[in-house]
């Protein structure tokens, strides 16, 4: 596998890393102008800019560069020489150009894994999210598609799973039914809260859901934290058509809330 298939299969994942290159050598130097590697919180991930000290020392400042999460500046030049900056006995010096990813990913829960979830998470894998399909059923999960942007989680207990989604998530309930969904949205309610949580059904499962709000003492005003349903006006009830409603209602929340952020900056 290349470099480029590396950097492109990191930031497809959504993980944040630092691509260091070797823009210029000085004397003698452990590698060749153009060498490049790629440095992840983990250490290094792939390739290599000479090995030993220096490869170190360039380590170190990749990861430096990922920890400083509040920094604007994605690119970062640095120039040592490597018997005074880095302990080298060899002499000689190297100019090294450090770009940091930070992908700004959107995160996109599905809980269940049945038809319209397929169809829906198929469709999320061409745009530029992260995605996470939970569902009890393994043979359900392996029918969705495969791509890096998606995590399939088999768990018999799903409302245990809403503890450990990311804050941001944008999250929709479309499992086997009111009797698998009800419990996972109550948890949301009374523990998270996330930029969009939609809950597929008819209105009438609209109306029996805030009835168990209700039954479950909380809040009244927490009914309106939520959608059900969920989708744009638009379509039939085929899965494919649902999935497009939902899709275009997601970007349109999404898009919202980046307008409201921008806002608030200004």
């Amino acid at each position: 596998m290349t470099f480029i298939d590396k950097l492109n299969e990191l930031y497809q994942s959504g993980q944040p890393f630092v691509a260091v290159t070797v823009v210029d050598v000085i004397g003698s130097a452990p590698q060749n102008r153009g060498a490049k590697m790629l440095v992840t919180e983990d250490g290094l991930h792939f390739g290599t800019v000479g090995g030993g000290k220096l490869e170190k020392k360039a380590i170190e400042e990749a990861l430096r560069l990922l920890e400083n999460r509040t920094a604007d500046q994605n690119v970062h030049f640095v120039q040592w020489s490597l018997t005074r900056d880095v302990g080298m006995t060899c002499g000689g010096g190297v100019k090294l150009f450090f770009e940091t990813y930070r992908v700004n990913t959107w995160r996109i829960v599905v809980f269940g894994a049945g038809h319209v979830s397929n169809a829906l998470v198929s469709l999320l894998t061409n745009l530029d999210c992260q995605i996470i399909c939970i569902d009890p059923r393994q043979e359900w999960l392996s029918k969705l598609p495969e791509s890096l942007k998606l995590t399939r989680v088999c768990s018999a207990d799903m409302p245990a799973e809403v503890t450990k989604l990311d804050e941001n998530s944008f999250v929709v309930l479309m499992t086997m039914g009111h009797t698998t969904d009800k419990p996972i949205l109550l948890e949301i309610l009374k523990t998270r809260k996330f930029p969009y949580v939609g809950v597929i059904g008819s209105r009438a499962k609209a109306v029996r859901l805030k009835k168990d709000v209700a039954e479950a003492g909380l809040p009244e005003e927490l009914v309106s934290t939520y959608r059900c349903p969920i989708g744009l006006s638009i379509g039939s009830n085929h899965p494919w058509e649902i999935a497009v409603s939902v899709a275009a209602q997601l970007i349109d929340e999404r898009d919202k809330g980046a307008d409201q952020l921008a806002q608030k900056k200004a």
